[in-house]
């Protein structure tokens, strides 16, 4: 029978010929073969071929590098902080780490134990009674280790300047790396002081490894003879 004027094929207005009745309940058709999982019914093609670039084809599989800067470098990834709420600053130091500004995408991962930490980052007012507990943790961190001083209180006292009670820094009882100034600093100046730890430490392994850097730390100044401040 013709349809829509065609003598046995398909109709011309896009509609479907009805199935016979005893076609009306197969199964739909699955590809089949290697190339074609009969449970998903995908078939992959060959698609675009990557050409190797130059390193790939002089030396396949082989990467030149100082160990110290390619440690350095995986370091940097992944910086495990143990943290000191102390004071206002343990704040912004939480909000570093909400969805605004997410700290995990540098790597920073908070930890709670010294033992596997290699960042402490002090933040807050540091006082006298607790002077003893940030060394000894410190000293229980393994090597190598570093120190970022939150805020105005960690790095020098800040308002509790010459207080009874305040450590008047807290590189009095342990070496800082990084200062991060601020009463109390934004989340984005620590996010700036991590980056800026990251830089030192890539450019402390180029020192070790020899390489000379323009940026270098300069000698420590010498201090002034006893009573010199005392002369008229």
């Amino acid at each position: 029978m013709a349809v829509n004027g065609s003598q046995g094929g398909p109709p011309m207005d896009g509609s479907r010929l009805p199935l016979p009745a005893d076609k009306e309940r197969q199964a739909p058709w699955k590809p089949t073969g290697p190339k074609a999982p009969a449970e998903q019914g995908i078939t992959l093609g060959k698609g675009n071929v990557v050409q190797p670039g130059l390193y790939a084809r002089a030396a396949p599989g082989i990467i030149t590098a100082r160990a110290e800067e390619l440690f350095a470098w995986a370091r940097t990834g992944s910086l495990w902080p143990l943290q000191f709420g102390l004071a206002c600053c343990a704040i912004e130091m939480i909000a570093t780490y909400m969805a605004q500004h997410d700290f995990d995408r540098f790597g920073v991962v908070t930890w709670p134990s010294p033992r596997q930490s290699d960042v402490m980052i002090v933040a807050g007012t540091v006082v006298k009674k607790m002077a003893d507990p940030i060394k000894l943790l410190y000293e229980q961190m393994p090597e190598p280790k570093w120190v970022i001083a939150m805020g105005s209180c960690a790095s020098n006292g800040g308002p509790y300047y010459r207080s009874y009670s305040v450590v008047m820094g807290v590189d009095h009882i342990i070496p800082v790396d990084v200062y991060v100034p601020g009463c109390p600093p934004r989340p984005e100046a620590l996010m700036d002081g991590i980056l800026r730890l990251q830089e030192k430490i890539k450019q402390d392994a180029r020192r070790r490894g020899g390489t000379a850097t323009t940026d270098a730390t300069p000698a420590p100044r010498a201090l002034p003879p006893a009573g010199a401040g005392d002369r008229a």
